[in-house]
Parts: C-alpha cells; structure tokens; sequence
C-alpha cells in the first residue's frame, strides 16, 4: 500500500479517525477508480438502454438508473449527444435518490454545475413542476446549461447567483432543496490530481464556514414540511457531522429524517461531532472499501416550524403578437405537440418557462426554461434544446442516422436525401440529435457548431 502521494497531515487524520479500517481505506487508493453512467429515463427506460447499449453494463444497486462501465468510451457515442445518459460518478447518483422530488413539486438544486445531479432530479420529476439550478461560478454554469440542454429537460431555470441573493426572492418558496456544497473533495482524491494539490487543514475549515453560510441561505427558502439534502464528496467530519450538529443546533425546527442504507452504505458517526448527537446516525457515508464508488456524505432534514411564506408573483406570457403569429406557423408545420409551460419572450429569442415559475426579475438567468426558437427577419428558426426536448412522434417529419451517418451530422456534414420536408429531427436510431432542413433531397445541417466534433 502507497499513500505517498496523499497529503501526509489527510494521512494522519484519517488514520486516527479510522483506526481499524484504516488500512483497508488507503488500500482503495491502489484499485482502479471505478466509472458510472445514469440512464436518462425522460428518453429511455433502463431495460430499453440495456438492449441498445453498446457496452456491458452491471446495475448500480443504490442507484434503479445508475450503471457501471468497463473499459469504455461512452463520451465519444452519439448515444451521449442525444441525452441518452449521463456519465457520473456512482457514489453521486445515491444523493438525488434520498431527496426524491415528486411532478409537481418546486425543487431548487443550489450548487448544481455541472450537472449531474440537476439532470437526475428533473428525471425524477418527470418534467413536471418547476426546478431552479444555480450555479455562482459563471464558468462552471455553462456545463450545467449545456447538459441540461442535451438531457432534453424541459422544467429547469439556470441562474447564476449567489446563495444569498436567491434567499431573498425565494424565502420559503421551495418544497425541497439540494445542497450539493463545495467542499474539500477529499472523496474525489482517486480520480482527481487537483483536489490533492489544493487540500490542506486550513482549506477544509474555510469550506466548512461556507457550507454553514450556504445551509443558512437554504433554510430561508424552504417552506413548512420540505425537505433539505446536503451532501458533500469529502471524509471531513468538520464538513460532514459537525456540519449537520451545528446546522441542527442553529435551527431547531429542522429534524433528521433517517435515510435507508444498504448495499454497503454506513451510518454517519456521532462521536465525530462536539456534542455526540446519537442522531447524526440517521445521515449517510459512502465510503471507497465498503462500495464501489468514491467518498460521499449525505443528511436528509424536515423543517417543521413555520417560516415566512412566499409572496411573489408568478412570471406571465409576454410574447408580441407578430412573434407568436410566425411561432405558431411554425408548430403548426413542424411539430405535432402542445409545448407545456409559460411562453416568454427575452428579445428576439422565445422560451417555454416551467410550470408555476416566478417572475424572474432582477437574478442572472442564464436559460430561463426550454429554448424554443428566434425570431429572425420575420420568421421563426427552431432552437437545438426543442430539439433535444421532442420525441420522433412529436414532429413532422424526421430523419434516422445510422452510427456512421450520426457521426458525420455531428461533424456539421450535410446530409443526403430523397425528400424536400423543411425543417426535420435528425435522430439516431430514433432519438434525438437536432435539426436539418431538408430542400431537394438536401439536408442542411443545424447542429450547433459549439458542439460539433473536430
């Protein structure tokens, strides 16, 4: 066993801390990583990808939607371009399981680049009913676009604000809230070169005064009855137990709910706190020699007492009549479906804000619901995330690619064909991939060229 690479100080930490399990732990720093994907079942069921997949796949136990992969590219597919999965670490997967949104209900991931568990919560929704997912690095928020984009989801607003600004358009909006906060990353050392070189004692205290500042922003925005997930991918009691000790002890009103644990999952540890609360036990480890997958903290509360109720308004239609007149032409023509959801002009550009979603004014909205199209020179062009959002049965008229041919409309390659349809969804093996437009027996290609392969 090595450990040399490891931060001698994390060494002696998690020593002392382990003990007997100690060995075992830096053991798992010799094995291989192991690598997840997670099917996404607004495209496809599970049992359906498995008959289509071109890998071998073993279930995820933790996880009814998570898989894990061998010796495997499924990056470079066009299965992935065409939202089928998303490829996560399988430890992660566990956290959006134990929040368990509902259709209909209003979700708010927090710190949600890039992606992973956003898409996964909106899966679990069904697309029904209205999820916020911020992200407060504008870099990092990007990502999170795009994937929310290619996974075809349709009730996500993305801004990119900080915690406390989103506190005070929300208070007490929300039935149920993910924080997923930064932290050390200790449980990310075996995949992950940078969290080693950026860990020190000094670092693991300033990410614990955020994560309580972060849970303090959140407690504001949940309403009577929600519930509240926070988790982290760090071994650190001072961001994990001593975290939810403090967090519980602040606001008195908010309970531990006990979350179900099998499949090697274990108990958080209560003499790891100040105070030894026997119930940090009802939280969650998942930790590298119980399970394959990396290191993760999960604790599920309730708030129980009665906070401030939201009292904003809700967003309203402003589309212009000439806007709306070339837009519907356009459905008329094109698609074979009633777009759910709040019609919203931001300029040129329309989009279909979720159900039930608040007026937005004054945050940094980087997609305010599903991009529907442009308004250009008086007539309406499609957008690529309609596309990633539409089924073959929902259109007109589409077009099935074989491998080969996906690979070329991926490269922005013009396409051949027999027919003369207009606008038409270029799909693989009947699913998604975007938009062509389709004169004499031409197929001109509107992949967006920020996402075609070099």
């Amino acid at each position: 066993m090595t450990t040399c690479h490891l931060p001698k100080e994390f060494v002696t930490k998690m020593n002392a801390l382990l003990q007997d399990e100690a060995e075992r732990f830096f053991a798992t720093y010799n094995e291989e990583k192991v690598n997840g994907l997670r099917v996404n079942s607004l495209k496809v069921s599970p049992s359906t990808f498995l008959n289509i997949s071109p890998w071998e796949l073993e279930p995820i136990p933790f996880c009814p939607t998570g898989f894990y992969y061998y010796n495997a590219q499924p990056g470079k597919h066009p299965y992935h371009a065409a939202g089928l999965y998303y490829i996560q670490e399988p430890s992660a997967m566990f956290v959006a399981e134990v929040l368990s949104p509902s259709p209909g209900e209003r979700v708010l991931d927090l710190c949600a680049a890039p992606g992973g568990k956003t898409t996964q919560l909106a899966a679990l929704m069904n697309n029904e009913g209205f999820l916020l997912a911020n992200e407060i690095h504008p870099k990092r928020v990007k990502a999170l676009s795009e994937n929310i984009e290619r996974l075809g989801i349709t009730n996500a607003v993305v801004t990119n604000e900080t915690p406390e600004k989103l506190s005070e358009t929300f208070e007490g909006f929300f039935d149920k809230i993910l924080v997923d906060a930064p932290c050390s990353g200790e449980g990310m050392f075996r995949k992950d070169e940078e969290a080693i070189q950026f860990w020190s004692l000094e670092h693991v205290q300033k990410c614990a005064q955020t994560q309580r500042h972060i849970l303090s922003c959140a407690y504001q925005m949940l309403n009577e009855g929600g519930t509240l997930v926070y988790s982290t991918c760090t071994f650190s009691p001072e961001e994990n137990e001593q975290i939810i000790d403090w967090f519980l002890a602040t606001y008195d009103d908010m309970e531990l709910i006990p979350i179900d644990k099998q499949h090697g999952i274990q108990s958080g540890i209560a003499h790891w706190t100040n105070t030894h609360n026997e119930k940090i036990a009802h939280t969650a480890r998942l930790w590298p020699h119980h399970l394959q997958g990396e290191g993760h903290f999960v604790a599920k509360m309730r708030k129980r007492g009665s906070g401030n109720r939201w009292n904003g308004k809700m967003a309203a239609c402003n589309v212009p009549k000439a806007m709306w007149r070339d837009y519907e032409t356009f459905m008329n023509h094109i698609i074979q479906t009633t777009i759910k959801g709040t019609m919203y002009a931001f300029g040129t550009h329309l989009f279909a804000l979720p159900h039930s979603c608040p007026r937005l004014d004054g945050l940094k909205v980087v997609r305010p619901g599903l991009h529907i199209g442009e308004w250009k020179k008086n007539r309406f062009e499609p957008n690529h995330a309609l596309a990633m959002a539409l089924t073959k049965q929902q259109v007109q008229a589409y077009l099935s690619l074989t491998f080969e041919e996906s690979l070329r409309y991926m490269k922005g390659e013009t396409l051949q064909t027999n027919n003369d349809r207009g606008w038409i969804l270029v799909t693989i093996d009947g699913y998604p991939l975007g938009w062509g437009k389709e004169v004499k027996g031409v197929v001109k290609n509107f992949y967006p060229k920020g996402l075609r392969i070099k």
